[in-house]
C-alpha cells in the first residue's frame, strides 16, 4: 500500500507541475466549466447545455493548436552570487539572447529546479518534523510528509515573471528573484520562456537546459556581542604561522645567544656590532580561543530544533569572528569534526559553508564529541554549547569544562510547552551560564544574552 501511495504521489506531482506550466488560471476555469457542461449536457433533448460544451471545447482546441505555432529560439546566462541565505529573497541577473529576427512580446520567464521528488526509501525513512502530532490517517497516507519532502529537497521556490519586450537578435538583462526556504544546495535545471495564447488559456513553452547550483547558508539571527570570561591561553604549534594580527610571536627584546636557540632568531646586525651572537626574544603565543560545540544528536534526519541550533551556531560564530579570537567549531555528523576559524586561519564564509552542510548524527551517542573537546580543552578560554536537550551526558560535559576552569555559555533549545520540564536544579552554577531558548522566540531571547 505504501508503494502504491508513493507512485500515486509521484505521478500526480508530475501531472500537477505540467498543469501549472501549461494551463493558466483562466484555462483551469474553462476546463472545469467544460467538464460540468459535458456532465449536464448528456441529454441533448432536455437542455441546451451541450451548446456551451461545444463552444468551450472549440475555444480550448483553438488555444492549444495556436500555441503550437510559437517558435522562439533563445539562449540564456544565469549570473549567480556565491551564496544565498535562508529567509532572505535572492535577486540575481539573467541575460537572455533573442535569436529570432522579430521582437518578442508578452512573454514570461520561469526557473525550474532539479526534480525534488524523493525516492521510495527516502519517503519511507524520513518523517516530517512533528509528524507524530498528526492524526493516524495522515500519518499512514503520508501526504503531508510528501509535500514537506518536496519542499525540503527543492530548497527554494520560484515564480514566473513578466519579461520586457525582447528586441530581435539582441541580449536583454533581467532580474529574477527566488525565495530560499531551507539550507542546502539549490540545483537549477531549466529556464522556460512562456507565452499564453490569444485567449489566455494555454501556455506555449520553450525550455533551455541550464544546470547550475547554489549553496544556501543557514538563517542568521541578530545577536549581541558575546563576551565569555576567561584568560588568554598559550597556543602552541603552527597558529602563529597563520596569524598576522595581535600579539602572536611579537618582538620583546634582544639578548645573548643561548645553546638551543633557533638560528632563525639571530639578529645579525646586533651580532655585527657587538661581535657575539645576539638573538631576538619574542613573547609567547597567548590569545583568546573559544569553542563552539554544536549538538547534532537526534533520532530523526530532520527537525526544526536542529535547524534552529545550526542557525544560532552560525549567528554566534559570525559574532565571535569579529572579536579577533580563535574559534573551534565542533560537531559530529557522519564523523567527528573540529574546524578552526579566526585570526587569519579561515574566513566566516567558509564556516557558514560548513554549517550549511551539517547533518544530524543518528547512529552515535553524545559521548562521540567528548574526544574532540578533550583534544583542545587545554587551549580554550571559553566555550559556547548549543544543546538540543538537557540530560546527564550533556551535564557531564559542562561539569568537565567547569572542572578544567573553562567558562561556558550553555544554550538549550526546547519547545515552549516543554520549558517547565527542565530540572533547573540539575544545571550547575559557577563557571557555566545557562539560557533556555524557546522555538518561535529565538530572536527575542538571543537579544537578552
Amino acid at each position: 500500500m505504501k508503494r502504491f501511495l508513493y507512485r500515486l504521489f509521484h505521478f500526480t506531482y508530475a501531472l500537477e507541475q505540467s498543469r501549472r506550466r501549461r494551463l493558466t488560471t483562466s484555462g483551469v476555469i474553462i476546463l472545469l466549466c467544460l467538464i460540468i457542461s459535458a456532465t449536464l449536457g448528456l441529454d441533448t433533448n432536455q437542455n441546451l447545455t451541450y451548446q456551451i460544451f461545444t463552444f468551450l471545447l472549440s475555444i480550448l482546441i483553438i488555444s492549444i493548436v495556436s500555441s503550437r505555432f510559437f517558435t522562439f529560439r533563445f539562449s540564456a546566462v544565469r549570473i549567480l552570487p556565491r551564496f544565498a541565505t535562508v529567509g532572505v529573497n535572492l535577486k540575481y541577473r539573467i541575460v537572455i539572447h533573442n535569436k529570432t529576427n522579430k521582437i518578442q512580446n508578452n512573454l514570461q520567464l520561469l526557473e525550474s529546479f532539479a526534480d525534488p521528488r524523493p525516492t521510495f526509501p527516502e519517503f519511507i525513512a524520513t518523517p516530517e518534523p512533528e509528524e507524530e502530532k498528526r492524526n493516524a490517517f495522515d500519518r499512514y497516507v503520508g501526504y503531508y510528509r510528501w509535500v514537506w519532502l518536496i519542499a525540503r529537497k527543492r530548497v527554494a521556490t520560484a515564480k514566473a515573471i513578466d519579461l520586457p519586450p525582447l528586441p530581435p537578435n539582441s541580449k536583454t538583462e533581467i532580474v529574477y528573484e527566488i525565495a530560499p526556504a531551507y539550507r542546502g544546495v539549490i540545483r537549477f535545471a531549466d529556464l522556460t520562456v512562456i507565452r499564453p495564447d490569444v485567449f489566455g488559456l494555454f501556455n506555449a513553452c520553450v525550455t533551455n537546459h541550464l544546470p547550475q547550483s547554489l549553496l544556501v547558508l543557514p538563517k542568521l539571527y541578530n545577536v549581541p556581542p558575546i563576551k565569555l570570561p576567561g584568560a588568554r591561553r598559550y597556543q602552541s604549534g603552527g597558529v602563529a604561522l597563520a596569524s598576522s594580527v595581535g600579539d602572536s610571536e611579537e618582538f620583546r627584546s634582544l639578548r645573548e645567544y643561548r645553546p638551543g636557540d633557533s638560528l632563525r632568531k639571530i639578529h645579525w646586525k646586533s651580532w655585527a656590532k657587538v661581535g657575539k651572537p645576539i638573538v631576538k626574544e619574542e613573547q609567547d603565543e597567548f590569545f583568546v580561543r573559544h569553542a563552539l560545540i554544536l549538538d547534532t544528536f537526534q533520532s530523526v534526519k530532520y527537525s526544526q530544533i536542529l535547524e534552529e541550533a545550526i542557525a544560532i551556531a552560525a549567528s554566534l560564530a559570525c559574532e565571535v569572528q569579529t572579536q579577533e579570537s580563535l574559534l573551534d567549531l565542533m560537531f559530529v555528523g557522519h564523523e567527528a569534526y573540529c574546524f578552526t576559524f579566526g585570526r587569519g586561519l579561515s574566513h566566516t564564509d567558509k564556516m557558514l559553508e560548513i554549517l550549511a552542510s551539517v547533518v544530524a548524527c543518528r547512529d552515535k551517542s553524545f559521548d562521540a564529541i567528548i574526544p574532540v573537546v578533550m583534544e583542545r580543552v587545554s587551549l580554550l578560554s571559553g566555550c559556547i554549547c548549543i544543546f538540543l536537550c538537557w540530560d546527564d551526558d550533556r551535564k557531564r560535559l559542562v561539569n568537565y569544562l567547569s572542572g578544567m576552569g573553562i567558562h561556558s555559555l550553555v544554550l538549550i533549545l526546547t519547545d515552549a510547552d516543554k520549558t517547565n520540564n527542565f530540572d533547573r536544579e540539575s544545571m550547575p552554577d559557577g563557571m557555566a551560564t545557562f539560557r533556555i531558548l524557546n522555538l518561535g522566540k529565538i530572536q527575542e531571547e538571543l537579544m537578552q544574552l
